[in-house]
């Protein structure tokens, strides 16, 4: 192959990657119907990306187990201190398996000092 071919392909790749990515829309503020609490271990990573779901690594997002938690779910995560709040699971990853979570914090030197914890994980909306 070309060099030409191959940077109108690279092109016509970047193009089409860049077309997927969308915003996440913002989650609810007082969701109903939320499930009881499950105990996750987390831990934070600052690597920049395209996730599983195809939208650029971003706050609120996390990467789970999708037979744990299937991507698009909405969670509330606790006992992460300041990272405390309302997450999407847009991601995956080798090594998550079962109650494990990867979450996203783009400071990778706060990343290193959250380092790997237990959290709770409440299931707030599942995937559509």
């Amino acid at each position: 192959m070309t060099n030409r071919k191959l940077q109108i392909g690279l092109g016509i790749v970047f193009l089409m990657l860049s077309a997927c990515g969308h915003r996440v829309p913002p989650a609810p503020q007082s969701p109903a119907g939320a499930s009881a609490p499950a105990l996750f271990v987390a831990t934070a990573y600052c690597t920049r990306g395209i996730t599983a779901s195809g939208v650029t690594v971003s706050r609120g997002i996390v990467a789970a187990d999708p037979a744990v938690l299937p991507v698009g779910s909405l969670i509330r995560l606790s006992g992460a201190a300041s990272y405390d709040g309302m997450y999407r699971v847009l991601d995956t990853g080798a090594f998550i398996r079962k109650q494990r979570l990867d979450l996203f914090i783009p400071d990778c030197s706060a990343a290193r000092k959250f380092g790997r914890r237990p959290v709770r994980v409440t299931l707030v909306g599942r995937a559509r």
